[in-house]
């Protein structure tokens, strides 16, 4: 695996990377690119740290908001203005006022560059997420209309935690790549170095203008490291519930402990982009799993095992009640990958670590075809290159996949952008070969880069 190395004393961070303005609030913050990622250095109370963040981050932000735009458009029928009306009768008045200011300093920031968003389109673009399939097939319905739409759960994301006499020193390491439309995922480029007044410091993968990672993958000082797989074909939305993004925040910055982390995600849990939570926690080498869906969750936990995520339900009672997704098909990418995971812990078992890692999650075997061929069955996924897609959240070719991949071992994150298997998507060849995509106009290349390292 090509490897760089980005180790940054935290002091030392304000005078390396590039300082933006003469704000004062201002002054703690800090931004630097490198190898694809855009690190972002943000502290303080809530205003401040969205203020850096809007400041740091207003182009993105703003071509973000035009990016999930076009996407729920597409996917839903409903243009922006209706994504904004729910964030500000259902989301905004149950997120709690800490990340309320953090939000309002998000715009405030934005708008300092010349940014044109407002806050309605800030918490819109953080409830993305639990926008579609979640909410709108409860507002569906309410409305007693039926749909024209085929919205679903994505099948996105493979990860692992393992520890104990799983790996090569008895600690815990984790792993992730997020899967999403590659229009999307080239966005998904940020590395937050988060330090709230209150609370633990964060470092986590992110999406400009989200206050949470939206793929969660983030360790904290606490030693609390968190990642997690969507659940596919899942059902069910609470609009009395607090939203997920502000849930998945706050758990990543108060959580000292697993106990921790499941209560807050639990709490007013509104079944909002439901997932399969993998933690670890490197004080007691513990690893978790919550399955957190609206009805049913469960939380496994062990000192001596793994736990793989490929958006696969595992409670039996969660699947019948709350997905329509057939575990029983072994040629569907949630239940191949599964599969891989139990073929590659057992394979490694005594010998998995950071590079072992980075080797999984960079993975083409097919389990069903019983071959290395890059697709929508292997770890790392490659949608466009496959004739069946993932129905029915990606048809077949669609330009979707793995966008990009992390793994951990401690207080440090090692990030690749893009593929990390070493494939370049490039998107005029993609648009010439298969046209019907061309809605896509903010589709661009995604190319791979090195794994890179922060601390």
């Amino acid at each position: 695996m090509r490897r760089t190395s980005l180790w940054l004393p935290f002091a030392a961070i304000a005078l390396l990377a590039q300082t933006a303005g003469t704000d004062p609030r201002l002054k703690q913050a800090s931004r630097r690119e490198q190898n694809g990622w855009i690190h972002v250095r943000l502290e303080g109370p809530p205003a401040q740290i969205g203020f850096q963040h809007g400041y740091l981050l207003a182009r993105e932000i703003e071509d973000a908001r035009d990016v999930i735009a076009l996407v729920l458009e597409r996917d839903t029928k409903k243009d922006w203005s209706f994504f904004r009306d729910a964030a500000r009768t259902v989301f905004w008045p149950r997120v709690e006022r800490e990340y309320q200011e953090e939000l309002e300093g998000i715009v405030e920031g934005a708008n300092a560059l010349g940014a044109k968003l407002d806050i309605w389109d800030i918490t819109a673009l953080n409830a993305w997420l639990e926008f579609s399939p979640y909410y709108f097939k409860w507002w569906e319905k309410q409305q007693k209309a039926s749909s024209a739409t085929r919205v679903a759960a994505h099948e996105s994301c493979s990860a692992f935690v393992a520890t104990g006499s799983y790996t090569r020193d008895g600690r815990v390491v984790i792993g992730h790549n997020a899967w999403t439309g590659y229009m999307e995922g080239q966005r998904w480029n940020i590395i937050f170095d988060l330090r709230p007044a209150k609370g633990h410091r964060i470092l986590m993968d992110g999406y400009p203008g989200l206050i949470h990672s939206g793929d969660d993958f983030g360790v904290n000082a606490a030693g609390i490291i968190i990642t997690e797989t969507t659940i596919s074909q899942f059902n069910g939305f609470n609009p009395k519930g607090i939203p997920e993004f502000a849930r998945a925040r706050k758990a990543m910055q108060y959580s000292s402990s697993i106990d921790d982390f499941a209560r807050i995600m639990k709490e007013g849990n509104n079944g909002g982009y439901a997932n399969n939570w993998l933690v670890a926690d490197r004080k007691t080498n513990e690893v978790a799993s919550l399955e957190l869906g609206l009805k049913n969750v469960t939380l496994r936990r062990t000192k001596d095992g793994y736990f793989g995520g490929a958006n696969f339900p595992v409670n039996e009672k969660l699947t019948r009640e709350e997905t329509s997704f057939n575990t029983g098909d072994l040629s569907l990418s949630p239940n191949a990958r599964r599969v891989r995971w139990d073929q590659l812990m057992a394979e490694h078992k005594g010998r998995i670590d950071v590079a072992a890692g980075q080797r999984f999650l960079s993975d083409h075997y097919d389990t069903f075809a019983k071959k290395e061929d890059p697709n929508e069955r292997t770890l790392c996924g490659h949608i466009d290159l496959s004739p069946r897609g993932i129905e029915p959240w990606q048809p077949p070719w669609a330009p979707a996949g793995a966008v990009q991949a992390k793994v951990a071992d401690g207080m440090s994150v090692i990030a690749a952008m893009g593929h990390s298997c070493g494939l370049h998507f490039k998107a005029a060849a993609h648009l010439h070969k298969y046209p019907q995509f061309s809605w896509q106009t903010f589709l661009r290349d995604l190319p791979s880069h090195p794994w890179t390292e922060f601390r």
